[in-house]
């Protein structure tokens, strides 16, 4: 637990001094609280701008931010300093997806904002699922790359996919069909019933399925790359 937590504040040293990074987090939180406010449409749908970009947020910031730092280490070698410094990978990973963890669940208690109280809970348990997916999907893209540049070639296809499928899904029944397979599409669907009632068995099943595949993609990115 100590070393987690020497990792947690070298990263939250590291964010405020890495501007790409610390934008993630706050850019889709402050845009969901100025649009909720200040825009109204006949026929909009109840807290719409929250729901869309919280899907969206899932989709980019935890998984950017998980490739970006892992990527950057390896890089740096600074990975080879922790090791050395009685630091292990399970140690390190795990304060790393903490860490990114915590910052993403303030900024979407920040999204909560605009919901009735009776909701919020249902939003963050969501969220906070939606995350750990994500999360485990940029930590295999960080340990697969063996530098920044291919960290970034790699996050922006998965970033782009998962986090503008689900809103083009609104407009296109073809993508809905195809995007129907990923979790953010299913979050999506998740959000627009906002209840633990209007959760189905499919899209249960489906996020399970998401989170099993990210986790032997770890597991295989993690055995044959390291993080060295």
């Amino acid at each position: 637990m100590h070393n987690m937590i020497v990792i947690i504040k070298k990263q939250l040293r590291d964010t405020f001094k890495n501007k790409t990074i610390l934008i993630q987090f706050i850019m889709f939180p402050l845009m969901s609280v100025v649009m909720e406010n200040a825009i109204t449409l006949n026929d909009m749908p109840e807290n719409f701008f929250t729901r869309l970009f919280a899907v969206m947020y899932i989709g980019m910031a935890p998984l950017t931010a998980a490739a970006a730092v892992i990527s950057e280490e390896k890089e740096k070698n600074t990975l080879r300093v922790l090791m050395m410094a009685d630091i292990s990978p399970r140690q390190y990973l795990c304060g790393i997806g903490i860490y990114i963890w915590t910052l993403c669940m303030a900024g979407a208690a920040v999204m909560s904002i605009n919901l009735p109280s009776s909701k919020r809970l249902f939003f963050m348990t969501v969220m906070a699922a939606g995350f750990v997916i994500s999360i485990v999907a940029g930590a295999c893209i960080g340990i697969f790359s063996r530098n920044q540049m291919m960290a970034t070639s790699l996050q922006i296809p998965c970033m782009m996919v998962l986090s503008f499928a689900p809103m083009l899904s609104m407009f296109n029944e073809s993508i809905k069909k195809i995007s129907a397979v990923f979790y953010t599409q299913q979050l999506k669907l998740i959000f627009d019933g906002m209840s633990f009632d209007g959760i189905t068995a499919s899209s249960v099943m489906i996020l399970c399925a998401n989170a099993l595949i990210c986790v032997i993609l770890f597991l295989l990115a993690y055995r044959r790359k390291g993080l060295e």
